[in-house]
Parts: C-alpha cells; sequence; structure tokens
C-alpha cells in the first residue's frame, strides 16, 4: 500500500482532485446508507440541491488528495489570517486550533507545522490510528513530520497537549468529531442536537490558550489550498454546555463560508461510543 500511495504521490493535484471527483460520486452510488446521511445532514444545514451536487465531488477529493499531501512535494499554501497565528504565539499563552471536516483540513497542520512549528512552536494534534492494520503505518508515518507532534486518544493525550499549551505551542483539533460517552454535552448543530466534544473549551480554560478557527480550501484544477484563520467571536465559556453552543455556531459559520467542501458524510449527529 505505502509503493501504491508514492506513486500516487507523483500525480499532479489538478488529476488526483479530478479522480477523487469521480470516485466521490461512485461511493455516493453505490452506498445507500452514505448517501441518505449525507442527503439527511446537507438538507438539515439548508444546502439546496445545486449544493449538494457539488460537496458529493468535493469529499471524494478529499480522499483522492492525501497520497500527494502524506508523500508528495509540497503543495502551494496561501494564508488569509496569519496575523492572529502570530498575535496569539508572540502572546506566549498557546493556541487551540479548532479546523472542522471542512475542505482539506489535513493541509491546515501541514501549513502551521512548515510556517511556524520548524521554527521551534510545534503542533501537536489528537491521532487514533486506523483501525486497518495495513493502514496504520502509512497514516503514522505521514503524521511523523517536523513542527508536528501527535498524541494519542488517552489521557495521557490529553495530558500532552495540555503541556504543550501551557508552553505556548499549539494543538489541533476536530471540534464536529463526536467524541466517547462522558466526554461531551449534547449541543445543537444546525438546528439539531449533537454530542459535541468538551476538551477544546477545558483544554483553554486551564491554559489560558488562544482558542482560534481554521479551514483549508481547496482551490479548483488544483491550484493549492488557502488555509482561512479567524478567533472566536467571544471567549468561551466556563460553562462547558455554553461553550459547547459557542463553538457549534463558530463551525457553523466557517461550513456556510463554503458549504460544498464539508464532509457532509460524516455521521455528526450519531450516539457516542462507549468510553473505553
Amino acid at each position: 500500500m505505502f509503493l501504491v500511495f508514492k506513486l500516487l504521490s507523483y500525480l499532479p493535484l489538478w488529476l488526483l482532485h479530478g479522480v477523487g471527483y469521480g470516485l466521490g460520486w461512485v461511493a455516493f452510488l453505490l452506498s445507500s446508507t452514505y448517501r441518505q446521511r449525507f442527503a439527511a445532514n446537507a438538507r438539515q444545514a439548508g444546502l439546496g440541491a445545486a449544493q449538494r451536487r457539488a460537496a458529493v465531488g468535493q469529499s471524494g477529493m478529499l480522499v483522492a488528495e492525501l497520497p500527494r499531501l502524506w508523500l508528495g512535494a509540497p503543495v502551494p499554501v496561501v494564508w488569509q489570517g496569519r496575523q492572529h497565528v502570530e498575535a496569539a504565539l508572540q502572546g506566549g499563552r498557546g493556541v487551540v486550533f479548532l479546523t472542522p471536516h471542512l475542505g482539506c483540513f489535513e493541509i491546515t497542520a501541514q501549513a502551521y507545522a512548515q510556517a511556524f512549528g520548524q521554527q521551534g512552536r510545534p503542533m501537536t494534534v489528537l491521532f487514533r490510528p486506523p483501525r486497518q492494520a495495513w493502514l496504520a503505518p502509512l497514516v503514522t508515518q505521514s503524521r511523523a513530520r517536523p513542527g508536528m507532534e501527535t498524541a494519542p486518544t488517552t489521557l495521557a493525550g490529553v495530558k500532552q497537549m495540555l503541556k504543550a499549551l501551557k508552553a505556548g505551542d499549539c494543538v489541533g483539533l476536530l471540534p464536529d468529531q463526536v467524541p466517547p460517552q462522558s466526554q461531551g454535552v449534547w449541543a445543537p448543530f444546525f438546528g439539531r442536537d449533537a454530542y459535541t466534544m468538551t476538551l477544546s473549551a477545558r483544554l483553554a480554560a486551564q491554559s489560558g490558550a488562544t482558542v482560534l478557527v481554521a479551514w483549508g480550501e481547496r482551490l479548483p484544477w488544483g491550484q493549492g489550498y488557502v488555509v482561512h484563520v479567524r478567533p472566536l467571536d467571544a471567549p468561551v465559556s466556563p460553562d462547558l454546555t455554553v461553550a459547547a453552543g459557542q463553538i457549534n455556531a463558530a463551525m457553523e459559520a466557517l461550513i456556510l463560508q463554503c458549504p460544498t467542501q464539508y464532509l457532509w458524510g460524516y455521521a455528526r449527529y450519531k450516539a457516542p461510543r462507549a468510553t473505553p
């Protein structure tokens, strides 16, 4: 599998995205469960038919671009809001990056690692090895890069992230990922209650870190990506339920900037799994 990914990593980004667009439609048409969840989630957010159709292909691009991002040459990246990252790091309080399943969320961590992590301010991201044993070595190797560190999805990993923040470094989280039972609260997400992680709010409260929201916009025709960064509209509430609502609202605002690049097929409204 590594050899296959390596060979694919030499292909131009526009070609990978073109193949991915087709694969997105193949998955959509072949899986009724995926198709129904995709359509229901997109309708819940108010997307029209044209936007839903465009989002199908973008979901496939998300998968097809991985060989290039993991093993290939660097891709063009432009920042919008880089000054927010620089100001937060200069303040020495650490940064909590919140990135939803929007656009290319892989590129946000890579862009940070290249711009700031390699200069001594690494980003720590939560990392759960894939369930497929054959994929685990490939994913692990792809995440092991200068300026980026990984933390396991355990209490030890949370302590590692808190330590990084108190040292003035950065951590990255997917706040729209469903956490295990007892590690979240129910909060509205596009008008429907979704089990929402409280980890980001707890990390910010315990470390005094700055909270920034970010996403990686996928440009057309393989031109590269734009990493968008901005602060939250208000400080995170100490009340975890209120904080979860704040964060969900911030994620909604990001997603509606470019709804065709959100991963609508993700089971956002599923019940949480039991805590291991």
